[in-house]
């Protein structure tokens, strides 16, 4: 077997980052002053994700000229993109959040580092040193007055450097997130933009009155107090779980191979047996049995839950350049004593469920439920995978990133799953593990015992 796991635990927990300049940067042509109608989807992410992106040294791209280009391409991208020069609101009269495209602008940071690059080790690792890479959050700010994306390019003493972007949830989704930094980087060589994006968030409005047609059991009813104009980005991802531990473990294309093999000699038919539906199913049993309370009831229902792409799948479809949050959460469900006994067939085909179930008509079901509810996704297991959004193949003046990764925070709830680094070319994935010591430890136990099985 090809998988290995590692601590993440760095031993560089100061980047030593110095912050030479900050601004705000406008957009370099007119916003029309608009309202942006946010679906329901959108919604429900009111909270940051923080990305970094880490380029080598290019002779041709001193410090200075990187952050010029990069700002002058943010300021022309953001008359496209207006809205995320503008700010969040709450409407009182539709009890809903809105975005006010007033053309506020977005924060720009430029600093550096005392250390080189290669001194940090291996970028694959999740440090909480590279919080530092991202631009400090004000606690002052209300809704109202806080960028929906900031930017913070960081020089270190070898020439390389990490460009490091916060932006609100919802304003886009992982692949609305790609785009956009394909378009940035195009402005950035002085190109078009390499994708014209479709801004328009009522293709995934709510049906009047709402039709909820589907029982949705990997959706929860929240009861909240009605949201205030300062109310702070939700902290779902937060966490909440304390003295935990990150692991990642490795699983090689050899692996995923075996995986494979495993699922289709149980019976799995051709259309499960991807990538994604092994290894979800794989992680979905170790984590699940790895914390499973004792004396749980064996027939009691496990859930599984993971992002589904809905652009192509509703009718009419959406444009593939929908830029905002166009995903819903699949879910996957087994018994308990099928997660611990079962055939490991029966649970890649149960996560394949997931994508299959999210019809036009589920789509619209959900949609309309969060109308009527407002509440969240729930389940065991929740898989965040970044593994093909394709970050790193992003073709910057300067070179495409020789790494790209999320920023983590430690939640004991969401297991991620992150591409290869540059230069492992076997199609291999890393999964991030955040879990108490104790849970760690038979996670990693049941996670190569499965594995051996292969």
């Amino acid at each position: 077997m090809g998988a290995i796991s590692q601590e993440c635990n760095p031993n560089v927990h100061d980047l030593r980052v110095s912050i030479h300049r900050s601004s705000t940067v406008y957009p370099s042509g007119p916003s029309d002053g608009r309202s942006m109608f946010l679906s329901n989807i959108d919604q429900v992410l009111n909270f940051d994700v923080d990305t970094i992106h880490f380029f080598a040294a290019n002779p041709d791209f001193p410090p200075e000229a990187v952050g010029e280009r990069l700002e002058e391409a943010v300021g022309r991208l953001l008359v496209t993109y207006d809205f995320l020069a503008g700010r969040l609101k709450y409407n009182l009269e539709e009890e809903r959040l809105e975005i006010e495209c007033n053309g506020a602008g977005v924060g720009f940071s430029v600093g550096s580092s005392e250390l080189e690059l290669e001194e940090i080790g291996d970028l694959v690792f999740p440090n909480p040193a590279f919080r530092q890479l991202v631009a400090e959050k004000s606690d002052k700010l209300g809704m109202e007055d806080r960028p929906l994306i900031n930017f913070q390019v960081t020089f270190f003493k070898c020439g390389g450097f990490a460009i490091g972007i916060s932006n609100n949830h919802t304003t886009m989704d992982g692949i609305g997130a790609k785009m956009f930094f394909e378009n940035l980087a195009s402005l950035a060589h002085g190109r078009p933009l390499s994708f014209i994006p479709c801004n328009n968030r009522r293709l995934l409005a709510a049906r009047s009155p709402p039709q909820v047609a589907f029982s949705h059991p990997e959706l929860l009813k929240l009861d909240l107090p009605p949201l205030t104009l300062d109310a702070q980005p939700s902290t779902i991802l937060n966490g909440g779980v304390k003295d935990i531990d990150f692991k990642l473990f490795r699983l090689s294309g050899d692996d995923i191979a075996g995986l494979k093999l495993k699922a289709k000699a149980q019976g799995s038919s051709g259309p499960s047996i991807t990538g994604f539906n092994v290894v979800a199913a794989h992680i979905w049993r170790c984590k699940v049995l790895a914390t499973m309370a004792p004396g749980c009831n064996p027939n009691d229902e496990s859930r599984v839950l993971y992002a589904v792409d809905l652009r192509s799948r509703l009718r009419p479809p959406l444009p593939q350049s929908h830029n905002g949050n166009a995903v819903l959460t699949g879910y996957g469900s087994a018994k308990y004593c099928e997660l611990e006994e079962g055939p490991f067939a029966t649970l890649v085909e149960a996560v394949r469920e997931g994508a299959m179930r999210m019809t036009d008509e589920y789509a619209r079901s959900v949609i309309d439920w969060g109308q009527l509810y407002k509440g969240f996704p729930r389940g065991d297991v929740m898989i965040s995978s970044w593994w093909r959004l394709g970050f790193a193949e992003v073709d910057y003046p300067w070179g495409r990133p020789i790494y790209s990764c999320p920023v983590m925070i430690p939640n004991s709830e969401i297991i991620v799953l992150f591409p290869d680094k540059k230069g492992m070319s076997d199609n291999g994935v890393n999964v991030c593990v955040a879990l108490p010591t104790k849970d760690m430890e038979n996670f990693e136990r049941l996670f190569y015992k499965y594995l051996g099985e292969v």
